[in-house]
C-alpha cells in the first residue's frame, strides 16, 4: 500500500457509494455493533444530502479508497466556538500505518482552520490501541469521560 505522500484526501462523492459502504460496514463490525443495511444507507444519504450536517471525505491510495471519515460541525456552548466532530474514521485493515487515518485527520484540520472553527474532535474505544498510536501524534488526549443517556420513555 501506499504511504502518506501519495494518499490524497477529497469529499465523499455519489460514485464512492459501493467502497464506502464496505468500509462503513468494516467500521460497524470492528465496534461490534449489529449489521443493519438501514442505517448505512440512511448514513449514506445523510452524506449525499448537501442539506445534511454530515459530511465525508475518502482518502484514496494508488487509484482506491483506503479509508473514510464523516465529520459535523457542532457548537460548543462552554467556549462560544464551533468545533468540528470526527464522528467515524475507518481505514481498510491492509492500509494501516500507511497515513491514510493521518492524511483524513489533517484535512480536518485544514477545514477548520479555513472555517475559523475551534476544535476537531472525536472519541474512540479505549482499547482501540492501534488507532491511539496515531491519535496521541496528532492531538491532545483529555480527561473527558463519555457518558450515554437513554431517552426516557413516552
Amino acid at each position: 500500500m501506499a504511504d502518506s505522500s501519495t494518499t490524497s484526501v477529497r469529499p465523499v462523492d455519489s460514485a464512492d457509494e459501493a467502497r464506502w459502504r464496505e468500509l462503513f460496514r468494516g467500521y460497524r463490525e470492528f465496534y461490534h455493533l449489529p449489521e443493519s443495511e438501514d442505517i448505512v444507507s440512511r448514513v449514506w444519504g445523510w452524506l449525499m444530502d448537501t442539506a445534511h450536517e454530515c459530511q465525508g471525505l475518502v482518502a484514496e491510495a494508488d487509484g482506491r479508497i483506503v479509508a473514510i471519515a464523516d465529520f459535523r460541525r457542532f457548537s460548543r456552548p462552554s467556549t462560544g466556538t464551533v468545533g468540528l466532530w470526527l464522528d467515524d474514521l475507518f481505514t481498510d485493515p491492509q492500509a494501516r500505518g500507511t497515513g491514510s487515518g493521518r492524511a483524513l485527520i489533517a484535512r480536518l484540520q485544514e477545514i477548520a482552520a479555513d472555517e475559523g472553527r475551534s476544535v476537531v474532535r472525536w472519541i474512540t474505544a479505549d482499547d482501540n490501541a492501534q488507532a491511539q498510536v496515531l491519535y496521541d501524534k496528532v492531538a491532545t488526549k483529555t480527561n473527558w469521560l463519555t457518558y450515554d443517556a437513554k431517552p426516557k420513555e413516552a
